[in-house]
């Protein structure tokens, strides 16, 4: 199967054709392992295209897997191809994992980070709500159906993937100067768990990347106490496919070891309670 992600993958431009080629590799897997898997759809995008996946093993623990919420880093939807062919022969034991691969259906056709509504385009990695967010979030009926799966389905654990930047971070990636949960140190031993492979660098989001307000990883953990990492695969948006080949090498035992280490409820104490500082966001555009 790594094969033929691969092949995808090389073929890939800006076209409709290409989360058509997702949806056939899903149904692939699918095929192969009926016993471990099934098709889904958390709902569908503001064009009415249906946002697919894979419901893998049957556990009471409920846990996500979702990539390219921005449609340029491709990279990170072989990587969620990866993790459902590998989950789909070897499940999680006491868990269903659901892998959705493509969240934006129509930047990824066209290779854009943006998505668009009937109005405008919108970054859908900063339009869900949060402690600091200011203005309206879910603009979008990706970003709205993502949220309100991870709700229904109670998840408890979640990794969201992007490109590119070689790194495993942790809550919080907000605007604010404290930025410590009362979880760091579970955290640091569930990034360095899901690094052994890749040795990403690791750490708080906004220590190692930058704070960015709307995220789904803070999202989740801030609405829900949902144990919720961000990786950052590789080290291009345009990966090869000797690149492509490496970021799911040593992202998927990693992905498989985070699900299986963290903990199985969600945590109750998830709230943010410091301070928000919009001139940190500021500083950053100024630079």
């Amino acid at each position: 199967m790594l094969n033929t992600i691969l092949s995808m993958f090389l073929l890939i431009g800006p076209s409709a054709s290409n989360y058509e080629k997702v949806t056939l590799t899903l149904q692939q897997i699918a095929n192969q392992n009926p016993g471990t898997t099934k098709l889904m759809t958390i709902g569908v995008n503001d064009k009415g295209i249906p946002i697919e996946g894979l419901a893998i093993g049957n556990g009471p623990v409920n846990s996500l897997v979702v990539s390219t919420h921005h449609g340029n880093e491709y990279g990170s939807t072989a990587v969620a191809l990866g993790v459902a062919d590998s989950l789909a022969k070897n499940p999680v034991a006491g868990q269903t994992v659901y892998v959705i691969p493509v969240l934006n259906i129509g930047g990824y056709n066209q290779l854009n980070r943006y998505e668009s509504n009937a109005v405008k385009a919108f970054d859908p990695n900063r339009d869900y709500t949060g402690p600091c967010v200011s203005g309206q979030s879910f603009n979008l009926k990706s970003t709205k159906a993502l949220a309100d799966f991870i709700a229904a389905k109670n998840i408890v654990i979640s990794a969201t993937l992007h490109t590119y930047w070689p790194a495993v971070v942790y809550p919080w990636g907000i605007s604010s100067q404290e930025l410590s949960t009362p979880h760091d140190e579970e955290y640091i031993r569930l990034v360095k768990a899901a690094t052994q492979e890749s040795n990403y660098q690791t750490g708080n989001n906004t220590a190692v990347l930058y704070p960015a307000d709307g995220t789904f990883e803070d999202y989740a953990y801030w609405k829900h106490g949902i144990w919720s990492l961000l990786f950052e695969l590789g080290f291009s948006h345009t990966p090869d496919e000797t690149a492509i080949k490496n970021m799911v090498d040593v992202n998927v035992p990693g992905l498989r070891r985070f699900l299986e280490q963290s903990p199985k409820t969600r945590v109750t104490d998830h709230q943010f309670t410091g301070k928000c500082d919009v001139r940190i966001m500021q500083r950053i555009w100024l630079e």
